[in-house]
C-alpha cells in the first residue's frame, strides 16, 4: 500500500515534473503511515511526517493542506489496493465453490493488512479518530468491500452454486465483522498470526449463506 519511494534524480536527470509529484506522494504516504502508527493520529503533525519522508514542510504542503487530508489521501489509496487484490482474487477463484471464493478473498484482504502493518493501522485504527471527513471515507469503504462480497454471492447463485443472501446487510456484517478482527489483530496482537482469521471469516460467511439455504 505504501512502499518508500527512492529520491529522484535532480538536474537534467530529473524525470518529467508528474513523475517527481507522484513519487513525492508515494514517499509522503510511507512517512505518514509510519508517523500516525508512531505517535497516533492526534499526536502526528506534517512536520513529523516531512522529516520521516526527508523532506521540507513545505513540500509536504504542496501535497496536502493539513493532516486530515494526508490520513484521508493514504486511506483511500489502501482501500484501492486492497479492493484490487480481493477482486484479482476473487476472479481467480471464479468457479470454485463458494467456500474457496471466500477464503481466497479473505486471504487477500488479510495478506494486504500484513504486508503493510503500518498503513494497516492508519486505515483500520487511527482513521477513526481523524474526524468526520475520515470517518464518513471509512463508511463508504466499509459499503465497498460489502458491495464485492454481495456482488461475488450474486455470481455465485447465478451459477446454482449457493443460495442467495436473505438481505444486503448480510455482505456489510461480514465486511464489518472483518474489518472488527483485524482491527483487534492490530490493536491487541491477537490473534498473533492474521491469516488465523480466515477461517474466522469463512465460518461467518458461510454459516450465513448455510441459514438461507
Amino acid at each position: 500500500m505504501s512502499q518508500r519511494s527512492p529520491a529522484a534524480p535532480r538536474g537534467r536527470h530529473a524525470p518529467p515534473l508528474p513523475v517527481r509529484q507522484d513519487q513525492q506522494r508515494r514517499r509522503l504516504f510511507a512517512a505518514a503511515a509510519t508517523v500516525f502508527a508512531r505517535l497516533g493520529y492526534t499526536e502526528a503533525t506534517a512536520e513529523a511526517i516531512a522529516r520521516e519522508a526527508g523532506m521540507s514542510k513545505a513540500t509536504f504542503y504542496e501535497h496536502f493542506r493539513n493532516k486530515e487530508e494526508c490520513i484521508i489521501g493514504l486511506f483511500d489509496t489502501a482501500i484501492e489496493v486492497i479492493l484490487a487484490a480481493m477482486r484479482a482474487a476473487g476472479e481467480r477463484a471464479a468457479h470454485d465453490e463458494p467456500a474457496l471464493r471466500v477464503r481466497a478473498s479473505a486471504r487477500a484482504f488479510l495478506g494486504e493488512l500484513e504486508k503493510f502493518p503500518d498503513a494497516s493501522q492508519t486505515l483500520l485504527v487511527e482513521i477513526v479518530g481523524a474526524g468526520p471527513r475520515a470517518m464518513a471515507r471509512r463508511d463508504r469503504a466499509l459499503d465497498a468491500v460489502a458491495q464485492y462480497i454481495d456482488e461475488l454471492n450474486r455470481r455465485d447463485f447465478e451459477r446454482g452454486a449457493a443460495p442467495r443472501f436473505a438481505s444486503p446487510h448480510d455482505a456489510f456484517a461480514i465486511a464489518g465483522a472483518v474489518v472488527e478482527l483485524a482491527s483487534r489483530q492490530i490493536r491487541t496482537g491477537r490473534p498473533a498470526d492474521i491469516s488465523e482469521l480466515e477461517p474466522v471469516v469463512e465460518r461467518l460467511a458461510m454459516g450465513l449463506l448455510s441459514s438461507n439455504g
